[in-house]
């Protein structure tokens, strides 16, 4: 089925509703977001009942035996048949994300673009029968069936791509799926701030759009609290739950699942270290680092967390650092050339505080920024900031701030600074910055990260598994590895 953008006519307005067996279930109680940079009231979204949720799971089951048994091509261009017509309301999903997520104008564009790339890379990858034997006795196929109805609770951090990111795979391996956008959690109403949800006005938008090429019930959404995630997780009519977010909270989300065996693929938390050798370019690669541990304000899992510097070039690397931190333009990420924008919430923002405050506490020395609004501008901004040196144990190396805060440190010996890099809980990501590559890749071969890039970091694909090393996560997405979560193992042996 295809529509084109003068057939839907889809609307950006005051209208955010969740999907029910492919019809817009509307709720008695709703609740409104804000714009982080601004803090201004947006549209309500409804706040869905633990009846909503079963509801859901039985137009999902119910689903399910249809669209497993729809083959494969028909469930591929269903798919690329949504990502063309998401593509069309490009501008509108940007600008939608720009005002509940805080990003600039150009990360919103990278991110609307990568909502759609994401959706027809995973299509270009088929999970074929595999004949591991075929002998004169007999024949023994591996295949991969679907698990059945899947759960996406998905991040504020990057909400339209981490939406098409899950649901793409779900659907094209032949699984049914329930989307849970990001929600504030119910204890910050104990510091008597509202209960606002994060992001869930594209996700929300995505799956209504999904309406047009799906049969009601293969794609819902349910828009809740923070009561939701618990509902869902603990109930025994979903399969598998897609998680992306906290590794506290992926804990959580495991502990609940286990209770039915669920599948769980988990992306958690990380504390991305970057190794620079002596050899490298330093004002080029103090820009890239720079680049990459600011990112999003540093509201993402694969930053920068930790850069050691060889000490021979250390002091100069770290002007450099500060020279590309000076450059950087804070603001509302809806304005023309603002670099960086808010962060996306008061919880977050509290959190970022306290790294801070530390600052004083602890003597921490500032290379840059240092306060955490100098303008002191309505909105949850915080000035970019670099900690000269501290010690390793200090929290601002050993935790993940998820803030515009990092600490610049110094090494000496290769085997010391792997170790350095490798001590800690998280694995996630790592990279190496060398104008020798071959020296380059010896290292990365002994870190512990699920991703290790040389001379670049954050460079994702569609079609390259991703996942974390110890507590950064459990399970892989993206690529055939990630497509083959989805689903089950089935061996066949065929006697003749």
């Amino acid at each position: 089925m295809t529509a084109s953008r003068h057939e839907d006519h889809l609307d950006f307005g005051g209208n955010f509703v969740q999907i029910i067996n492919g019809k817009p279930a509307f709720t008695k109680t709703t609740r409104h977001g804000i714009n982080p940079a601004t803090l201004e009231r947006m549209e309500e979204v409804p706040v869905a009942t633990r009846d909503d949720l079963h509801e859901a799971v039985a137009a999902a089951r119910a689903a399910f035996k249809q669209w497993s048994q729809t083959p494969y091509r028909d469930r591929k261009q269903a798919v690329l048949a949504w990502a063309d017509t998401i593509e069309s309301y490009s501008t509108e999903f940007r600008d939608l994300l720009i005002a509940e997520q805080g990003k600039p104008l150009p990360q919103a564009e990278i991110e609307t673009a990568s909502t759609v790339a994401w959706m027809r890379g995973m299509a270009g990858i088929e999970l074929k029968d595999e004949v591991i034997e075929d002998s004169h006795a007999r024949k023994i196929i591996t295949r991969h069936t679907p698990l059945g109805v899947v759960a996406a609770i998905v991040p504020w951090n990057f909400p339209l791509m981490l939406t098409t990111a899950k649901v793409a795979p779900a659907l094209l391996t032949g699984n049914v799926i329930i989307v849970k956008p990001s929600s504030c959690p119910v204890t910050l109403l104990s510091i008597n701030t509202p209960n606002w949800p994060f992001t869930p006005y594209g996700c929300l938008k995505l799956v209504e759009l999904a309406q047009l090429f799906f049969p009601p019930g293969v794609v819902q959404s349910l828009s809740g609290n923070d009561d939701l995630g618990p509902w869902i997780t603990s109930h025994s009519g979903i399969d598998k739950i897609s998680f992306t977010g906290s590794t506290a909270t992926g804990k959580l989300v495991m502990r609940s699942a286990s209770e039915s065996l669920k599948r769980v693929t988990l992306e958690l938390g990380g504390n991305d270290p970057a190794i620079v050798f002596p050899d490298v370019d330093i004002e080029e690669t103090a820009k890239q680092v720079a680049t990459f541990a600011f990112l999003n304000s540093g509201q993402v899992c694969l930053n920068l967390k930790r850069i050691y510097v060889h000490n021979s070039i250390y002091t100069q690397f770290r002007d450099a650092v500060v020279s590309a931190v000076k450059a950087f333009v804070i603001g509302n990420g809806s304005k023309e050339g603002v670099s960086h924008g808010p962060l996306q919430n008061s919880l977050q923002y509290s959190r970022v505080k306290t790294f801070f405050d530390d600052i004083e506490t602890q003597g921490w020395k500032v290379a840059v920024g240092g306060k955490m609004d100098a303008k002191a501008t309505k909105g949850y901004y915080v000035v970019p900031t670099v900690i000269d040196n501290p010690p390793e144990d200090s929290r601002i190396v050993v935790e993940e701030p998820f803030g515009p805060i990092v600490p610049l440190l110094s090494w000496e010996t290769e085997d010391e600074v792997i170790e350095r890099a490798n001590n800690t809980t998280m694995g996630l990501g790592a990279s190496v910055w060398s104008a020798n590559t071959a020296q380059a890749e010896k290292v990365a071969r002994r870190l512990e990260a699920g991703t290790v890039w040389i001379n670049n970091h954050f460079d994702i694909s569609p079609v390259a598994p991703f996942g974390g090393h110890k507590e950064s996560g459990i399970g892989i997405e993206w690529g055939s590895n990630g497509l083959k979560e989805f689903c089950n193992v089935q061996t066949l042996f065929s006697y003749k």
